[in-house]
């Protein structure tokens, strides 16, 4: 196949795209190269096209022939969607529109979007099914929550094949170190506390220790980058083989605390994590845990390297490598 990749010049874009390749397909990243990295397109050709340039967008689909689209291009961080909304949707659902304008001329009506546990909101029950209210409380979750609404109407008025992966917590590296996680700025907490470990910032702060959980700090679900990816590409031919509207969540169903993490750094990287205690920040969660049985079961899909351990070593090996920190 032919697959487009929207953002695949990001963490989990670039991960997907060398997916694709290891698995005999080409992919064509599509990446403005605000947040991206050139050197991350390693796996097929780059279209440095920002998909708010429509014109631009529909020249890369006559240029090449699609068999599918993997969409993760768009904003990400929390907190700034709490300050500045505006450019969460006009960055994730007008410049989504665009695309998938560009897909409706060119006849390619087979996407997979990069969807958050972010639309569910508040979690009421534990561990959280697809089936859980999407209230989103924040803007980054509403922009998805937006486009997941889009697609499902692009699926009945036009016949699209989709599939919303909403992750929960994505970290970890490739295994090879070819890529890995380099954000600027960096708001995922992972490599913020490696940073703090090897020195490259003062501290980690931990935002909101009287959280009503075991030890006061926030719980998320971890997933490897590369159980990230191979999702992907099992949602890409559950669409070709059968079509269809359908949303999964991609986690492991086992909840850990930013304390949790941190003390995993620690004994792994061997180096002190000196942390700065701050109050909880607007839009965060307590408690955040997937139920994922459903992409187990139709995806035929099961997490292989989201184990704490495996996530901190890649993380960390990539870190000193790219960083060139001492180990």
């Amino acid at each position: 196949m032919q697959v487009l990749v929207t953002g695949g010049a990001g963490y989990i874009g670039s991960h997907t795209a060398k997916a694709l390749a290891v698995a005999g397909h080409t992919p064509v990243v599509l990446d403005s190269l605000e947040l991206g990295h050139e050197w991350a397109v390693r796996w097929g050709p780059l279209e440095q096209v920002d998909l708010g340039d429509k014109a631009a967008v529909a020249d890369v689909f006559k240029r090449y022939r699609f068999d599918a689209v993997v969409h993760f291009a768009g904003y990400i961080a929390v907190g700034e969607s709490m300050t500045n909304p505006g450019k969460y949707f006009a960055s994730n659902v007008s410049n989504t529109l665009n695309l998938l304008d560009g897909m409706q001329a060119a006849g390619v009506s087979t996407i997979v979007f990069s969807s958050t546990a972010a639309t569910y909101g508040d979690p009421e029950c534990v561990p959280m099914p697809e089936t859980h209210a999407q209230r989103p409380v924040n803007p980054y979750g509403e922009s998805k929550l937006m486009v997941e609404k889009i697609l499902d109407w692009y699926s009945v008025a036009h016949g699209f094949a989709a599939a919303k992966l909403r992750y929960f917590n994505a970290s970890g590296a490739d295994p090879d170190l070819d890529i890995g996680e380099d954000h600027h700025p960096e708001t995922h907490l992972i490599p913020l506390i490696l940073d703090a470990a090897y020195g490259r910032r003062e501290s980690i702060q931990v935002f909101g220790t009287d959280y009503d959980t075991p030890d006061g700090t926030a719980i998320r679900d971890y997933i490897h980058v590369n159980d990230l990816a191979s999702a992907h590409l099992k949602a890409i031919g559950l669409l070709r083989r059968s079509g269809g509207n359908h949303a999964y969540n991609l986690g492991t169903g086992k909840g850990i605390s930013v304390r949790e993490v941190i003390s995993a750094v620690e004994r792994i990287s061997g180096r002190a994590v000196p942390v700065k205690e701050s109050p909880r920040r607007a839009g965060d969660a307590p408690l955040l845990v997937a139920d994922s049985s459903r992409a187990q079961t139709e995806l035929d899909w099961t997490p292989s390297m989201s184990s704490l351990d495996i996530i901190i070593k890649t993380a960390d090996a990539w870190h000193r490598k790219h960083f060139g920190v001492d180990g």
